[in-house]
C-alpha cells in the first residue's frame, strides 16, 4: 500500500478535533463548516490508510489506537511549522534569528542565569548560544566571530575593533585559607611576593606578555576560576577572587580576606562589547540592558 502525505491543514484539523472533543468544536475553533472538518479527517485517513477516530456508537469521536499513535508526531510537525512562521515574522520585524553571547567568568552566575531565563521568555523565536570564557578569551570570541555580544572585563575592553558600553563592576579581593601566613595580622610590604599566588590565566594571545595584579614570582596559572577557588579553600596559595564568589566562604571562615599593603584587589569593570562592523539588534540590546540592571548594586 502506498501511503500519501497529509497536508498541514489536515494535521491541524486532526489536532483540533482531538483537542475540542468534537467535529463541531473543531469547526467553531477553525471557522469552518462541520462538513469541511469531516472531509479533512476523511482525506487524511485516506492518505494514511488508517482510521483516526472511532465515530460509531458515540456522539463524541474518540481516537483509535492508530490515531493515538500519530497524535504526537502530528503535534510535533505543527509545532515546528508554527515556530518557523514565528521566526519568519520576527525576521520581518528586524529581530535577530539568533544571538551568540560570551560571558566573562567573573560575572555572577546567578545574574547570567536569571537574565537568560528572562530572555528565553521574551524572545522565544531567537536561538541563543552561550560561551563562558576568561580575560582576553572573551574578546577573542568576538574578534574571531564566534559571538556577536561579549560581557567582558577591562583586560581588552579598548580594543580598536570593538565598541563597548560599561554596564557594571565586580569587586575583586585577595583571599586565602585562615591558616595561610598572609592571613595573619600585620603583614609587611613585600610578604605577598614570598608566597604562591594563584592567577587566572588567559587562553587567548590578546594579553600575551601582560600581567594583571600578579605580585609573586611564584604563581600557578589556572584557566578555570572554579579550580582556583578549590585550591584556595585547600590552603594552597593566595589569590584574587570576585567577592560574590567567596561570600559564603568568608562568612563561614573557610576563607579570609587578606589585608595586604599592596592592595591587589580592585574593581573589575564589566562592559558589553560588540564588533564595530556590526550593530546590536533588538534582542541583543535587551540583553545589554538586562545585564546592566542585574549588575547594579542592591
Amino acid at each position: 500500500m502506498r501511503i500519501g502525505e497529509p497536508t498541514l491543514d489536515q494535521l491541524r484539523i486532526f489536532l483540533a478535533v482531538e483537542e475540542e472533543g468534537s467535529f463541531g468544536g473543531a469547526a467553531k475553533r477553525m471557522g469552518r463548516a462541520i462538513s469541511a472538518i469531516s472531509y479533512g479527517i476523511a482525506q487524511m485517513e485516506a492518505q494514511l490508510g488508517v482510521t483516526l477516530f472511532a465515530r460509531e456508537g458515540s456522539r463524541k469521536p474518540s481516537l483509535t489506537d492508530a490515531g493515538q499513535g500519530l497524535l504526537t508526531e502530528a503535534r510535533a510537525v505543527t509545532d515546528r511549522v508554527d515556530a518557523l512562521l514565528a521566526k519568519t515574522r520576527s525576521l520581518h520585524s528586524g529581530l535577530e534569528s539568533d544571538v551568540s553571547l560570551v560571558v566573562d567568568v567573573m560575572v555572577p552566575g546567578e545574574v547570567t542565569a536569571r537574565v537568560l531565563r528572562e530572555f528565553r521568555t521574551m524572545f522565544p523565536t531567537v536561538a541563543l548560544r552561550l560561551h563562558v570564557e576568561a580575560l582576553g578569551a572573551v574578546a577573542a570570541c568576538l574578534l574571531e566571530e564566534e559571538a556577536e555580544l561579549a560581557v567582558a572585563g577591562p583586560v581588552v575592553a579598548d580594543h580598536p575593533q570593538l565598541d563597548r558600553q560599561a554596564i557594571g563592576e565586580v569587586e575583586l579581593i585577595p583571599v586565602a585559607a585562615p591558616g595561610h601566613p598572609l592571613a595573619q595580622a600585620g603583614t609587611q610590604p613585600g610578604e605577598s611576593r614570598k608566597h604562591l599566588q594563584l592567577v587566572l590565566s588567559d587562553r587567548s594571545p590578546l594579553t600575551k606578555g601582560r600581567e594583571f595584579s600578579v605580585l609573586s614570582p611564584e604563581s600557578w596559572r589556572l584557566a578555570d576560576l572554579g579550580a582556583k577557588h578549590a585550591l584556595l579553600k585547600e590552603g594552597i596559595g593566595w589569590g584574587n577572587m570576585p567577592r560574590h564568589a567567596v561570600e559564603d566562604d568568608l562568612a563561614s571562615g573557610i576563607l579570609v580576606e587578606l589585608d595586604l599593603p599592596e592592595k591587589p584587589g580592585d574593581g573589575y569593570v564589566i562592559s558589553a562589547l560588540w564588533r564595530r562592523d556590526t550593530k546590536p539588534g533588538p534582542a541583543t540590546r535587551w540583553l545589554i540592558d538586562a545585564l546592566r540592571n542585574g549588575l547594579r548594586p542592591a
